[in-house]
């Protein structure tokens, strides 16, 4: 993009300008820090000209909005045509409560739901499981049985929302959950639009609510990618998941790299099943964190799209440009916002959502300011949904595509994160792929020492948390109203499972979970016998028992 002989000028200049306007103002007045970094420790420098992306090559690194390299957006006219989904996550409690919730966030403008479940369930437990004592609602909805799907969504029609939904280990049930409660109201399955998480990769990583082996885990990932590309047309059956990788503790480009990486075998997996990668690829969906570092999110989810679409394209060979496509929803972080004065997350939540929309989310959560405190409260809810309509129609950042494209400092932030990004996908394959390097410990340890490296510069106040250590006020009562569950809870939810355990037809239900069992034993895709065992009201813990029998469980080994 740069004559040669106006780099070797300004290059000449930048040197003058070191010596003559710089040197003497250093001299008199040395810069505040010893050395400027980014929120995952690299060095900035002090200036950015065209030398820092003389390479850049405008066709081959950039292009045009929904054209390969799809490094500024996969649609052509991004947020001008469409604005981001703002899908709100929600859950907690009954699904009576969670049902007020959507219904309360659809009222004050949220475009799509965002279900968050309880520990037990994201274990695949029921509710009246011993290991589930305690646990109850606390971070999501509790669902037991396809009778909770349906009060989950009572009064609204599935096929006018999409739907997201956090799950992964039993991710195979609950999506056959949500399916038969579509059923239940006369909605087709080929009408369903929306999202399971069922990255069970990221969770052998990070987040360690995983339920079977490896193996087996990824089996049932496939069985749904195959049974969702032929059923299911609008639905994106796997969301891969950064998210809870950077919540982790690692840096943006380990978030980036490690996702990537899990991505890349699941499409591999479907690939060796014998599914065609341009018949499921473009049904693959990211999740991504919005961390506070602005513009090293942005260059991360620019860096994202072009990985993506150089694999697809080179890697496998799609030959559609949809299956090029990476598609991403975007979470502000939760681990950067304070229990100390809240209201500072507000803030923080605005500038990350901010960054995730300038970097072309295609769907957008946005934290609120009790997070470090409680689940959220409708104040606190309404605020953060707030600070994304007051970006859509406001701030004026959705008028052009891309803005922040030719900036020197963005593009040369988006190379290097790219190049670091691919040098860890290489380290990845080296050692045999994504579960090979679970096996011997690889992603836990580089995220261990990043997390160490994090906590330490904030101890040592090389970095700055508003607040936190530096700032500091003496803390009074806390302002902000939390939220309050129904006491009687868990009650009514028992009642209900006991119900629903007794009215059933339990021959019917004994027959479907013996030939769930018998197919876990073979090779068959377990979606079909499944969902026949949610449609006679088998409950998760029941489904999922027969699998743990036939699979086993996980225990992670010590990383050392």
């Amino acid at each position: 993009m740069y004559d040669r002989e106006e780099l070797e000028r300004i290059s000449k200049e930048q040197d003058r300008w070191e010596r003559e306007a710089l040197a003497p103002v250093l001299k008199k007045a040395p810069e505040r820090k010893k050395r400027f970094i980014t929120v995952s420790s690299k060095p900035i420098e002090r200036l950015y000209t065209p030398l820092d992306v003389a390479d850049l090559d405008y066709l081959r690194d950039l292009g045009f909005p929904g054209e390969y390299p799809f490094t500024r957006g996969v649609y052509p006219t991004m947020h001008r045509g469409r604005l981001w989904t703002m899908r709100m996550f929600a859950g907690f409690g009954t699904a009576e409560e969670t049902n007020a919730r959507f219904k309360y966030l659809l009222r004050h403008g949220e475009t799509g739901l965002s279900v968050a479940f309880d520990t037990p369930t994201l274990y695949g437990y029921d509710t009246d499981h011993p290991l589930a004592r305690g646990e109850f609602g606390k971070c999501g909805v509790a669902i037991s049985s396809l009778a909770d799907m349906e009060v989950l969504f009572d009064g609204i029609r599935l096929d006018e929302v999409t739907t997201s939904m956090t799950i992964n280990g039993p991710a195979a049930m609950i999506w056959a959950m949500y399916i038969a409660a579509a059923e239940r109201q006369g909605v087709p399955i080929e009408l369903l639009g929306g999202t399971i998480q069922n990255d069970i990769l990221k969770e052998f990583i990070a987040q360690k609510e995983f339920i079977f082996p490896p193996e087996p885990s990824m089996r049932l990932v496939v069985d749904t990618i195959e049974f969702g590309s032929k059923y299911l047309p609008r639905w994106y059956t796997i969301s891969i998941s950064g998210y809870h990788i950077r919540e982790a503790g690692s840096t943006a480009v380990q978030e980036l790299a490690f996702t990537l990486a899990d991505g890349l075998a699941y499409v591999q997996a479907a690939v060796e099943r014998g599914l065609d990668v341009d018949d499921f690829a473009s049904r693959l969906s990211f999740f991504f964190n919005a961390h506070n570092d602005f513009f090293e999110e942005i260059a991360k989810y620019r860096a994202a799209r072009r990985i993506w679409a150089r694999q697809m394209k080179e890697r496998f060979h799609a030959k559609d440009p949809r299956s090029c496509w990476l598609r991403f929803h975007t979470q502000t972080a939760g681990c950067a916002l304070t229990a100390q004065q809240p209201d500072c997350n507000i803030v923080r939540v605005a500038l990350q959502a901010l960054a995730a929309v300038l970097g072309g989310t295609q769907s957008l959560h946005t934290n609120s300011m009790d997070e470090a405190w409680a689940l959220p409260s409708e104040q606190a809810a309404l605020i953060a949904l707030r600070t994304q309509q007051i970006i859509a129609h406001e701030s004026g950042v959705i008028n052009t595509i891309d803005p922040l494209a030719g900036s020197y400092f963005v593009e040369a932030l988006t190379n290097q994160v790219e190049e670091e990004a691919m040098e860890y996908i290489e380290k990845i394959e080296a050692q045999g792929g994504v579960l090979r390097a679970i096996e011997n410990g690889f992603f836990q340890r580089e995220i261990a020492d990043a997390a160490f490296r994090y906590q330490r510069e904030i101890e040592e106040k090389e970095r700055i948390v508003v607040g936190v250590n530096e700032y500091q006020m003496e803390e009074k009562e806390l302002a902000i109203p939390l939220l309050e569950m129904d006491k009687e809870g868990e009650r009514h939810h028992l009642e209900r499972l006991h119900r629903i355990r007794l009215e059933r037809d339990n021959r019917r239900l004994q027959k479907c979970l013996d030939e769930l069992r018998h197919a876990a034993e073979g090779t068959e895709n377990l979606m079909p016998y499944i969902l026949e065992a949610v449609r006679a009201y088998g409950t998760l813990g029941e489904i999922t028992q027969v699998l743990r029998e036939v699979f086993g469980e996980y225990m992670e080994r010590p990383i050392v």
